[in-house]
């Protein structure tokens, strides 16, 4: 009588599942092989490394989990389901992001939720200081200049759609600093609709940065320079 291994000698080495041919071992796609030719994909890395920080800030495990750890776990449809999350959304520092989740005690299938964003984006804005927050807005409005095949990325508050700029707003990539600093920015925000102010009243709340302005002259000083030498 001829052997199992004989008789199926190409054997997944995922799930041991043994075939007669080759070709049809290389085309077989059991779940655990699908993991592992997901492991670049940045979705995957990203939920990967949340998994691992997740072990090491939640649960204090020293040694770092490896890929083949995260491959087995129950929770790697929700850790990929985050990533793709974090993909989609882009957020600012996307590392500290995910320690900021990690360690917020909310339960992992709500860390998909727009409100656990925004609740870190306004911690992050309003905390921030002002050399980081005028660098990011001046590389998202020249990413926009870019987009628009090279505009020059000054124009940015004259001609960006408003529907960006809110998105923009709302996810911090164009700061408060210099939206409420610069001539451009104020005529800009006059455009936007009831529903697009209410979109972004959490990150610009007037009186949160009126004050903040009062406290920090000098920095307010050099936003006008940087708005000043840029032609904004």
């Amino acid at each position: 009588m001829t052997s199992q291994s004989n008789s199926k000698p190409y054997v997944c080495k995922y799930c041991n599942t043994g075939y007669t041919r080759e070709k049809t071992l290389a085309v077989h796609m059991c779940e655990k092989k699908r993991r592992a030719l997901q492991k670049d994909e940045k979705r995957v890395r990203y939920g990967f490394y949340a998994f691992q920080r997740f072990y090491e800030k939640s649960m204090n495990i020293k040694n770092t989990k490896t890929y083949e750890e995260f491959c087995s776990s129950q929770y790697y449809n929700a850790f990929v389901k985050f990533g793709s999350f974090l993909n989609n959304v882009q957020p600012l520092y996307p590392e500290k992001y995910i320690d900021y989740v990690v360690t917020s005690g909310v339960k992992l299938d709500h860390w998909c939720r727009e409100e656990m964003y925004q609740k870190y984006a306004i911690e992050l804005i309003q905390k921030e200081g002002v050399e980081t927050a005028l660098e990011r807005s001046v590389t998202t409005m020249m990413e926009w200049a870019s987009d628009q095949e090279d505009a020059p990325w000054n124009h940015y508050f004259y001609y960006v759609s408003l529907n960006r700029a809110v998105w923009h707003i709302k996810d911090g990539k164009i700061s408060p600093w210099l939206l409420l600093n610069c001539k451009s920015g104020k005529e800009m925000l006059s455009k936007f609709n009831d529903e697009q102010l209410n979109m972004i009243f959490h990150i610009v709340d007037p009186s949160h940065w009126a004050l903040r302005f009062k406290r920090q002259p000098k920095d307010v000083d050099l936003v006008r320079e940087v708005v000043k030498e840029s032609n904004l």
